[in-house]
């Protein structure tokens, strides 16, 4: 099963790096091309948020393992510790991006590495973060002024983060950090080597081509939706059917449908509340980034407390 996994995901890896080649090149040539937020959004929302949305599933799953059979506790649960971190993001907006940047590395690190990783050591676990701090580098390293706006439509308004962050370019702290992220996917890759690992390699300089090219948000969206959240979506469809991964895959979107659509609403309710009518791509933006926040911590908390007491 792990190797039928291994070239599953290896065979995506490489159509992600020839389309992301393609992409970006194409778009960058016709740079005329308005590639809107609210198409990022739509993205995001449909195939991003969805790689998520068997949480429910897992929740039961963890109650059960914890011998409670009240179900209503995961939801509000769930609920609860989303809704603390946006009101952790209204209340300390620098804390929270900070904390969110950290937790997301090595979210994304993880998950789009781990079934391809027999080692499971403490230092496995700094080289996945590593690894996905370049998802957080790159646009840094590429577009510095256009993430910094990103930065400061997300609530973002402290002098000394700012100041923090000029000093770090200046620096050259993030060519460094980016260094450590490339050492980290060249140990991932070389231990205990096989050519299935190439995927890495893929993964990696896909990134670093789509923010070359690319705006900061639609790298993070293609990015997002099409590598780390199908690969994603790929493991839970061998989960549901191991014998049939289209079989699997067809289960997979029928129990996602109900907690995506359910997502995307409350997402349309905030885009609404938010808009005041002068700066719609700001309010999309707080919608995209501070709502994945939210979704993020008690998704990444889920996934721990599952993996460690089914162990």
């Amino acid at each position: 099963m792990n190797n039928k996994v291994k070239k599953i995901n290896l065979n995506h890896s490489f159509i992600f790096f020839i389309a992301s080649n393609i992409f970006s090149i194409l778009i960058f040539k016709f740079s005329n091309f308005n590639f809107s937020t609210i198409l990022c959004l739509f993205f995001i929302l449909m195939i991003g948020v969805s790689h998520g949305s068997l949480d429910h599933i897992k929740g039961k799953k963890l109650l059960e393992l914890f011998n409670i059979k009240k179900t209503y506790l995961f939801y509000l649960t769930y609920t609860l510790i989303a809704l603390g971190i946006i009101c952790t993001w209204i209340l300390f907006p620098s804390i929270t991006l900070i904390l969110f940047l950290i937790v997301a590395s090595y979210h994304f690190g993880k998950e789009d590495t781990e079934f391809l990783v027999i080692d499971k050591s403490y230092l496995t676990e700094i080289f996945y973060f590593l690894k996905g701090f370049l998802i957080i580098l790159a646009p840094l390293y590429f577009h510095f002024d256009d993430t910094i706006e990103i930065f400061k439509l997300l609530l973002i308004d402290n002098e000394i983060f700012y100041s923090t962050l000029s000093l770090i370019e200046t620096n050259k702290i993030i060519e460094i950090g980016i260094f450590f992220s490339t050492l980290s996917s060249i140990f991932l890759f070389l231990n205990k080597f096989e050519l299935k690992k190439f995927s890495i390699f893929l993964d990696y300089f896909s990134i670093i081509i789509l923010n070359y090219y690319l705006s900061p948000l639609i790298a993070f969206t293609i990015y997002f939706c099409f590598l780390h959240s199908i690969r994603h979506s790929i493991s839970l469809a061998i989960d549901l059917d191991g014998d049939n991964l289209l079989n699997g895959f067809k289960i997979f979107v029928k129990k996602a449908i109900p907690l995506t659509i359910l997502t995307g609403v409350f997402c349309i309710i905030s885009l609404y509340l938010l808009n005041n009518g002068n700066n719609l791509d700001g309010s999309v933006l707080k919608v995209i980034f501070i709502g994945l926040a939210s979704l993020t911590f008690p998704h990444i908390l889920l996934e721990y407390l599952l993996e460690k007491n089914e162990k």
